[in-house]
């Protein structure tokens, strides 16, 4: 069973609640990102993803929030 997530920064600028947001699992093994799909064909074949893989934009502000809130 996967370990249960839990938020640790959002977009501030959101408004409808289903914003890029980074979690993390409870066990603190691993992140996990939500943000919006790329759909730039230039962008996606400058990162040369292998099969299974994914990549999304995420505003600087989720991240930026993220590190300033740890001690």
């Amino acid at each position: 069973m996967a370990a249960p997530l839990r938020k640790l920064s959002g977009d501030p600028e959101c408004r409808n609640g289903t914003c890029p947001t980074l979690w993390g699992t409870e066990d603190g093994e691993d992140y996990v990102v939500q943000g919006y799909v790329i759909n730039d064909l230039e962008r996606l074949a400058q990162l040369d993803l292998p099969e299974g893989e994914t990549a999304v934009v995420v505003p600087a502000a989720v991240l930026e929030g993220y590190f300033r809130a740890r001690p």
